[in-house]
């Protein structure tokens, strides 16, 4: 039995995970649940799964979630917090071997260092914690012996394509992507776009914020980032190509030239299920992938001419450490302007590169710890929230 703690249990990848836990009881079993402010869908989960430890984003939809469980005559959990606290004793809960960090967003990244320390098995499904403090994430789990494994697919599939192979047997690290909802869509249409349009990928359910970074590209630029970190390879061998059928994850290309690629359905209960049995395989709860019937699969170079967000993130990597800080935070400014309406789609990576090139311009120094990073981060964050809604788009 592995016990699993769950920071962002209402949102989509927190919801596969619970999938895939009451897909397999007698071998996975959650201590610990946090979520945001989704008081209904927290308490279905809370009722159902029994954890004894649960964290909400704020006191007073805490307080409501567990009037509700009592309503219910549901378990009433043993230890109950809210904000950054709740998160940290959800992520070092002393029974859990595997965390799962499903949130978006910043906020995690004092509970995922915590979790490190407590040397729990860290299964990663957000971007932004290796973007804002990959170096020091990873160096935490160098020195404490702790395994990180990637959830988002496309990581997923590049841990499953290296496992059980030497370092020097790699040349590159291919990140395919779906290419969003955009891909073909004239280049002077996008300016106009809407966030209803813009929420609809073609391929997966996601949050609103990643389902906004897979229609500009930055997705993928911070999976570059975030591979960077991950697997400890240079950003010159890291390429990205588009992949409109989403079938083949990710590839990894070795030093004879041989291509070695993860195929699979476009379900996330795979890669969890992944990190959940990892180093064991289990039987997957749903169908395997028909090769007959998925037809052909088409691949090319993405066009950062429409998608300059993943041209800005290889910019931020080849510069300043700081530089993928005030990416990701500007970036995190800038989708929230666009799903409120004050800017268009095409003013994201226009914000972007401004707050990154006034970093720059300022003359930064190296990060020293996470006081730095926290800094950079509230400094990129007012830089762009000042400048929303003035930017003009690119096209």
């Amino acid at each position: 039995m592995r016990h699993i703690a769950i920071l962002g249990s209402t949102g989509s990848i927190g919801q596969s995970a619970l999938a895939v836990i009451a897909a397999h009881p007698d071998r996975l079993r959650v201590v610990s649940m946090a979520a945001g402010e989704n008081i209904a869908r927290f308490v279905e989960q809370a009722a159902r799964f029994a954890p004894e430890t649960v964290a909400m984003s704020t006191p007073r939809a805490l307080a409501d979630a567990r009037a509700e469980l009592r309503r219910r005559g549901a378990r009433d959990p043993s230890q109950a917090l809210s904000g950054p606290e709740g998160l940290i004793a959800v992520a070092t809960h002393p029974d859990a071997d595997v965390v799962l960090f499903a949130s978006s967003g910043t906020a995690a990244l004092d509970a995922v260092l915590a979790a490190i320390e407590a040397r729990k098995t860290i299964a990663l499904a957000n971007k932004e914690i290796l973007v804002m403090a990959g170096a020091i994430v990873m160096e935490a789990a160098r020195r404490n012996g702790v395994a990180v494994l990637p959830v988002d697919s496309e990581h997923n599939a590049i841990h499953q394509c290296l496992h059980g192979r030497s370092a020097a047997d790699v040349s590159r690290l291919i990140l395919t992507a779906s290419g969003g909802p955009f891909r073909d869509l004239p280049l002077q249409d996008i300016a106009t776009v809407t966030p209803e349009e813009a929420l609809r990928h073609p391929t997966w359910t996601m949050g609103p914020k990643i389902t906004i970074d897979s229609a500009t590209l930055m997705n993928k630029g911070l999976e570059v980032i975030e591979a960077r970190w991950l697997f400890d390879v240079a950003p010159d061998r890291i390429q990205v190509l588009i992949h409109p059928q989403s079938i083949v994850h990710s590839m990894v290309e070795l030093v004879d030239g041989s291509i070695i690629a993860q195929l699979g359905v476009t379900d996330m209960r795979l890669p969890i299920q992944y990190a959940f049995s990892y180093p064991a395989r289990w039987p997957a709860p749903m169908p395997p992938l028909d090769l007959a019937r998925a037809g052909r699969l088409d691949f090319a170079e993405p066009d950062t001419t429409r998608f300059p967000c993943l041209e800005l993130a290889f910019r931020a990597l080849a510069g300043n450490d700081g530089l993928p800080i005030v990416l990701n935070a500007a970036n995190e400014i800038a989708v929230s302007a666009f799903l409120d309406r004050r800017m268009a789609l095409t003013s994201i990576p226009e914000l972007i590169d401004r707050a990154m090139d006034a970093y720059e311009a300022g003359a930064p120094t190296p990060i020293r710890g996470l006081a730095d990073v926290r800094a950079i981060d509230s400094w990129a964050r007012q830089f762009a929230e000042a400048g929303a809604g003035t930017v003009k788009s690119r096209v």
